[in-house]
């Protein structure tokens, strides 16, 4: 009988097993209405609520489990972690619970791993040091630890004894494909401080050829083509009378009370954590950091995106617009502005727009050659194959330029483009055109933003905790002989750069 416990049990594993999420979840709620005493079905109705974005359900679920004496809390404390500083962005509870999970059990590895990237995004270096310090003497082939350890490193040089152990690490063929591309990465960038640019370049190519091997089989892989279908659909939806008729309509979403947004977009590494903590260090905002909330309603409430679009009524509409403002201000408790940075929100522009009709978008942009480039010595996610070869950089740097056009043609008066490489030239200026784009007064705070506490979970998470520098303007001059393939295929978007 399916209504058994013992039936109750096989149905919500079997629906987990298909994929059918939801209805597991609920399967697994009617067995433990029945029999509540089970905590390792307690711990899988938590693992399959945090999937389906039942945060507080989940953090409930787990709770219990923990009070029925689960065996092997500590992965429990662990997930709760998870919730609470990637989801809820909560971090002291999530060092709480990281913490809790270390009384259990000190040598936790994943425990250990996880305190040291809180430890990195509240931007405690010595404490994050230490903690990979620490597997790394539990397990010195922790390879994600010795590659987080090595970046929070000073090199003293060429000659320096942590770029002769990564080395040994990338030439050992044993070592996995994603062991070998987190290493080559670290040791590519370490070998960047130390202005040996040629073997960086190499070590880059070599850690981008290991990470697109190490990828799933079911990763994209980039098509130019698709790309340029993709932007060429936007350009088509967002151009036309349906998506300026529901701009009214959404137009009368209410805000209450609840936070201004502002949006923060652009190319990945071209500025964007940067606008943010500097935007951050004013007594009226607050940083949201790379918030899921648009792309997660492109991907459950709109699909297929753009397209979708044609046929969402004002009354839909509204409602995105609602939920948004609603856990912005369950997220951010209090906010008068926060924040959403999340680059590859350029591509939602015309959503934004739709939702949000007053929006304010600060589009940050840097020299094309130096985005490209640090896309490509940077460990991208797979989701963003056209990072694994310069040229593709290039090819996706045109299509998100095209784009960006045809937005700026739209909503010209509600898109600031914020020159990353003017900014680090003379701060003062571009942040007084920044603060008036934005409705904020001038604060002389803004210009010492190094100085304000919070979270960065993003790869600038050591770089915006320090004072304004230029280093990284004009990067690419390091490695212009390498660049001659992406400058042809950039072409004329380089005309006033470079």
């Amino acid at each position: 009988m399916t209504d058994t416990p013992a039936g109750l049990l096989q149905r919500a594993q079997q629906l987990d097993h298909g994929g059918r999420l939801a209805e597991a979840a609920a399967a697994y709620e009617q067995l433990l209405a029945l029999t509540p005493a089970l905590p390792d079905c307690w711990y899988n109705l938590g693992l399959l609520q945090r999937r389906l974005q039942r945060l507080d359900d989940a953090l409930a679920s787990y709770a219990r489990a923990l009070e029925l004496g689960i065996s092997e809390p500590e992965q429990v404390h662990l997930n709760r972690a998870v919730i609470f500083s990637d989801c809820l962005h909560r971090p002291e509870a999530a060092e709480t619970e990281l913490t809790a999970a270390l009384r259990l059990n000190p040598r936790y590895v994943p425990a250990l791993f996880n305190l040291g990237n809180l430890n990195e995004d509240l931007g405690r270096r010595p404490e994050a040091q230490a903690l990979y310090a620490q597997i790394l003497t539990q397990q010195p082939e922790h390879y994600e630890a010795l590659a987080r350890y090595s970046r929070l490193q000073a090199v003293a040089g060429p000659d320096d004894p942590l770029i002769g152990r990564l080395r040994g690490v990338l030439a050992d063929e044993r070592v996995p494909a994603a062991d070998r591309a987190s290493i080559g990465f670290a040791l590519a960038q370490l070998l960047d401080d130390a202005a040996l640019y040629a073997e960086a370049f190499s070590v880059c190519e070599q850690a981008n050829r290991c990470s697109a091997q190490s990828a799933a089989p079911n990763a994209p892989h980039y098509d130019a083509v698709a790309d340029a279908r993709a932007v060429d659909r936007l350009i088509a939806v967002f151009g036309s009378p349906v998506s300026t008729a529901a701009r009214a309509a959404a137009n009368t979403s209410p805000a209450g009370r609840r936070p201004r947004p502002i949006f923060i977009c652009g190319m990945f590494r071209s500025g964007s954590t940067l606008v943010e903590r500097v935007l951050a260090a004013h007594p009226q905002v607050t940083a949201g950091g790379e918030l899921d909330l648009l792309p997660r309603a492109v991907r459950t409430s709109l699909v297929p995106f753009p397209d979708a679009m044609g046929q969402a009524t004002s009354g839909q509409l509204n409602l995105l617009a609602d939920d948004y403002l609603a856990q912005l201000a369950k997220l951010f408790p209090g906010a008068s502005v926060v924040t959403d940075k999340r680059p590859d929100n350029y591509l939602n522009i015309g959503l934004i727009k739709t939702l949000f009709p007053e929006a304010k978008i600060i589009h940050t942009v840097r020299n094309p050659l130096d985005v490209c480039l640090s896309n490509f010595f940077l460990h991208l996610d797979h989701a963003m194959p056209y990072a694994l070869s310069l040229e593709d950089c290039g090819r996706h740097y045109r299509e998100y330029a095209r784009l960006m056009a045809h937005w700026k043609s739209q909503y010209s008066q509600d898109i600031l483009d914020f020159d990353y490489d003017a900014f680090v030239q003379e701060p003062r200026a571009p942040l007084q055109r920044l603060l008036a784009f934005c409705n904020l007064d001038w604060d002389e705070r803004c210009l010492q933003f190094e100085r304000s506490a919070g979270v960065v979970k993003t790869a600038s998470v050591w770089q915006v905790r320090e004072s304004l520098y230029q280093r990284s303007s004009g990067r690419w001059r390091h490695y212009s002989a390498q660049l001659q393939p992406l400058r042809a295929i950039l072409g004329d978007l380089l005309a006033n750069n470079g």
